[in-house]
């Protein structure tokens, strides 16, 4: 089950984190890769890697997800390398975190961008590629920040934007489900990444997620590849439209 021999998988924010182990999980079921970020030292290294471990063929492009440019010129390299798009994971992000009443246009408009408009921006260059095919999956990154609000870290516009994307997966799903396209969402809780290891590592959180998550630890690295693989899987072709929490029972307490 969940062989992904054959398919290719085009994942944003590859260059580290969460990218990179769904990337590798890709991989590991046997998909060739396009692998984009803005560090494009870092996915040359990470191609390396991939390519030797799995025996699979991986593209490397240098992206930035908030610039359209990028973005349609990365849909072409990846469609002249490949002839075709089967899966797009986008996991892309960075967020400004501030509250409501201090948050500056600057750091607000940075982070939509990045967050939310990118996810449209992509889905619209690769889903364009996909629908050639009648054939693809969708994955976005979301956050359990784009399901519930939090008091105790001011980040308005990160959960404005998860929220989006959200309510973005739902109505891309409605109208991408006659183009054999599903669209689906992850929203992870607590795992270390490049922007929250700081944050997680404090006592504060330590204690506020000892409280607040039922299995009393944060996600560990490999948790989410099960919910990407399966929903870039053929199995998953009846599943669309799903926000999927990779949380342990956060937002279900």
């Amino acid at each position: 089950m969940f062989d992904l021999s054959g398919k290719v998988a085009v994942v944003t924010g590859a260059s580290s984190g969460l990218g990179q182990q769904m990337a590798r999980a890709f991989a590991r079921q046997g998909a060739d890769l396009a692998i984009l970020a803005r560090r494009v030292e870092r996915l040359e290294e990470f191609k390396k890697e991939l390519e030797k471990e799995y025996k699979i063929k991986v593209l490397a492009v240098k992206c930035d997800v908030t610039k359209t440019e990028d973005i349609d010129a990365a849909a072409k390299a990846v469609e002249k390398e490949y002839n075709k798009v089967d899966i797009l994971l986008n996991c892309a992000g960075s967020s400004k975190d501030k509250g409501v009443l201090d948050m500056t246009d600057d750091e607000w408009d940075f982070t939509i961008a990045t967050d939310e408009t990118s996810v449209f921006k992509m889905t619209r260059a690769f889903g364009n590629i996909m629908k050639k095919n009648h054939y693809g999956r969708v994955i976005n990154i979301a956050s359990i920040y784009g399901l519930v609000g939090n008091a105790e870290i001011p980040t308005i516009a990160y959960h404005a934007s998860k929220g989006a994307v959200v309510n973005f997966t739902r109505a891309a799903a409605c109208e991408l489900a006659g183009e054999g396209i599903t669209v689906n969402a992850i929203c992870p809780g607590f795992f270390y990444t490049e922007l929250t290891t700081d944050v997680l590592k404090t006592d504060f959180f330590k204690k506020f997620a000892d409280a607040h998550v039922p299995m009393k630890r944060y996600g560990e690295a490999g948790e989410l590849d099960a919910a990407a693989v399966f929903l870039a899987s053929e199995e998953a072709r009846y599943v669309t439209g799903v926000i999927l929490p990779v949380d342990g029972g956060y937002t279900a307490a």
